[in-house]
């Protein structure tokens, strides 16, 4: 049985337990949002080693970190170092994006090492496999592509994005209406050459129950991708990017109908003053499926510092109502993320989901802030460092600006004339 179907039956799971733990709330509240369709917690059965988180409504705000293999980048041991820093810099889910030669091999490694929810997106796989295999994208059959989402599930990937929404019915809102920069989403635009040429719907649409027949097997969570999600400002909020959440909002009744756990992907580029429609309008369209969002970025130009621009439209995303972030890092636009970009990404959006979780109103975040407080007051520099998002960052910055420190409680910025001591002495 799924999770979703234990929950229904009133039976709190180990997973459900565990995510209560680390969440602070009871395993009933965790129990009772898997039965509802509000949490999920990607935990396939297959995945040995994992240490199970929740997304959704109630929870922290939580953030993914993509890496993977690419046909100019094809080392595995770097993906794997990536994966580590990633998990280190707190990162609580990641997804394997490879697309280079070893792409099995790939998945299963970072498996193996994997403790947090590893996603993949299936598509990728099938659409190389095709390529070296001397055929066009648009060979790619049904079968092929059925036959890489069970391999995926099988081995233990925890979630899975897949671009059901994609419709011919889609496309065709797209075509009408006209975009600045069209299909940005790389998913999406295999499947739209693969519809387009063959004049055939979508297979992960027209064969929706077959994939989810699959996810209850190995209790899969399927994470609904947004194949027509804005690559630019221009294109946000229109009439593609709505077809494909209302298709998505059904294909949520469906799979929670048959126990399987489901989320929903949401938009990249959108201005700043539309993103709270965006959420709301997720949220009501999809029940309350968890929402998924990459960024969003709230603008075309900051090439280089998009992790910022990320950063500055996930706390607004999480202070709607999204429950998941996808992070994005300074090589967002530009190419593969280093190892550094990968760690900066995941700082950053973890300070974006921090700071929505204290507009959220959930207790440990605030705690947190208020005994950073307490600590600073107490000019207390290891607890500082402790509570920190990055203490090893912080740790080094201490040392670096205060080498010629005279007093030891203060810093180099205002040195015996700290505000905090002033205050202290004269009270």
């Amino acid at each position: 049985m799924t999770q979703v179907t234990e929950a229904k039956n009133g039976v709190i799971t180990l997973a459900m337990e565990r995510v209560a733990k680390k969440e602070n709330v009871s395993p009933e509240f965790i129990r009772k949002g898997v039965a509802e369709g509000t949490i999920v917690i990607p935990a396939n059965k297959n995945h040995e080693n994992l240490d199970p988180n929740g997304f959704g409504e109630g929870l922290t705000t939580k953030v993914n970190a993509n890496f993977g293999t690419s046909e100019d980048y094809p080392e595995i041991e770097k993906e794997l170092k990536k994966l580590e820093v990633a998990v280190k810099a707190g990162a609580d889910a990641v997804m394997d994006l490879s697309t280079g030669e070893k792409i099995t091999e790939t998945r299963q490694e970072i498996l193996a090492a994997a403790e947090v929810p590893l996603g993949t997106v299936p598509i990728y796989q099938a659409t190389v496999e095709t390529l070296q295999a001397d055929k066009a994208i648009v060979d790619m059959t049904v079968e092929d592509i059925f036959a890489v989402i069970e391999e995926h599930a099988e081995d233990g990937v925890d979630f899975i994005t897949v671009h059901c929404g994609l419709t011919l019915e889609t496309i065709r809102h797209l075509r009408d209406e006209g975009r600045t920069t069209d299909i940005v989403s790389r998913g999406g635009s295999f499947m739209t050459g693969w519809m387009l040429h063959n004049n055939q719907e979508n297979p992960l649409y027209e064969y929706y129950d077959r994939l989810l027949e699959i996810c209850y097997e190995y209790d899969v969570t399927l994470s609904l991708g947004d194949g027509l999600r804005p690559g630019s400002l221009a294109d946000a909020t229109d009439r593609a990017q709505i077809h494909e959440l209302l298709v998505l909002g059904e294909l949520v009744d469906r799979a929670r109908e048959v126990d399987v756990q489901v989320m929903v992907e949401g938009p990249g580029h959108v201005p700043y003053d539309q993103i709270e429609t965006n959420i709301k309008l997720q949220k009501e369209l999809c029940k309350g499926a968890p929402f998924y969002v990459l960024g969003p970025i709230v603008t075309d130009i900051a090439l280089g510092y998009d992790h910022i621009t990320a950063a500055i439209g996930g706390t607004a995303a999480a202070s709607a109502g999204a429950d998941f972030l996808c992070y994005v890092t300074p090589a967002e636009h530009i190419g593969l993320p280093s190892i550094e970009d990968v760690k900066d990404g995941v700082v950053v959006t973890k300070i974006a989901a921090h700071a929505a979780d204290i507009a959220k109103g959930i207790p440990q975040a605030k705690q947190r802030d208020l005994e950073m407080a307490e600590a600073r007051k107490k000019l207390d520099w290891e607890k500082q460092i402790e509570l920190s998002i990055d203490p090893e960052k912080a740790r080094q910055e201490r040392t670096d600006h205060n080498q010629i420190l005279k007093d030891e409680d203060a810093c180099t910025m205002c040195g015996s004339y700290c505000a905090m001591k002033v205050v202290d002495e004269a009270l």
